[in-house]
């Protein structure tokens, strides 16, 4: 699966006030997922948006949600998620200890299970649980705002992360999300990057479609 590429526009970076408009316009630019930051206020001090936008979204896009629980207690909000159309969700290995339970929850109610970790957090936290989750999101900046620069220094890990999956022969994807632009997303597809989210970079674009696109393109044609 390491040959597995996909772009994900981050809609935390889009304008809310036209945001079915501005997801249907990424999806016909040629994105393959949704990227949704959920933010509860406590893991990280920023508060986004609950199940009810999610299920909102899915009546005007076909592209597959992936969910990304950035909040205190994930188990009370994966199953809610799910339910209004999410197709992927992760939650941080720093916020919950009982990962092996929430992601065969996940997995049961038929989504795809991920973990992720922040930028300060080890590797090695994860090197257990590749066995048992199907994605591993890697941030590349500190959660809870978009528009950060990305720390490069990260991708050290994702290097790691792909030489552990790969040498074990998992069928894990890895998620890189945080600062990636034009200008750098073929070091993050390099480093072993299969997922490729994208915010600001798109959605804060004079053209977001075209940015879109010009980023897709960069991506194919380093695959």
């Amino acid at each position: 699966m390491s040959d597995v590429r996909r772009l994900l526009p981050s809609i935390l970076s889009a304008d809310f006030a036209y945001l079915a408009q501005q997801v249907q316009t990424v999806e016909q630019a040629g994105a393959d997922m949704l990227h949704v930051d959920i933010m509860d206020g406590h893991f990280v001090p920023n508060l986004t948006m609950g199940p009810l936008v999610v299920e909102a979204l899915r009546r005007y896009t076909r592209l597959p949600m992936d969910v990304h629980l950035m909040v205190a207690r994930p188990q009370d909000w994966a199953e809610a998620f799910i339910q209004a159309g999410a197709n992927a969700v992760s939650f941080h290995v720093e916020a919950y200890p009982h990962w092996h339970r929430l992601a065969q929850q996940i997995r049961k109610k038929g989504a795809l299970a991920g973990i992720a970790l922040n930028p300060g957090t080890p590797l090695h936290w994860v090197e257990s649980m590749l066995e048992y989750v199907d994605y591993v999101v890697v941030m590349t900046v500190n959660p809870g705002w978009g528009g950060q620069t990305w720390i490069e220094g990260c991708l050290e890990k994702v290097r790691l992360l792909r030489e552990w999956i790969d040498v074990r022969g998992f069928e894990v994807l890895i998620e890189v999300d945080g600062g990636i632009h034009e200008g750098n997303v073929a070091q993050v597809v390099q480093a072993g990057a299969n997922w490729i989210v994208a915010g600001s970079a798109i959605f804060c674009a004079p053209d977001p479609a075209e940015a879109a696109r010009r980023l897709k393109q960069r991506i194919l044609a380093l695959e």
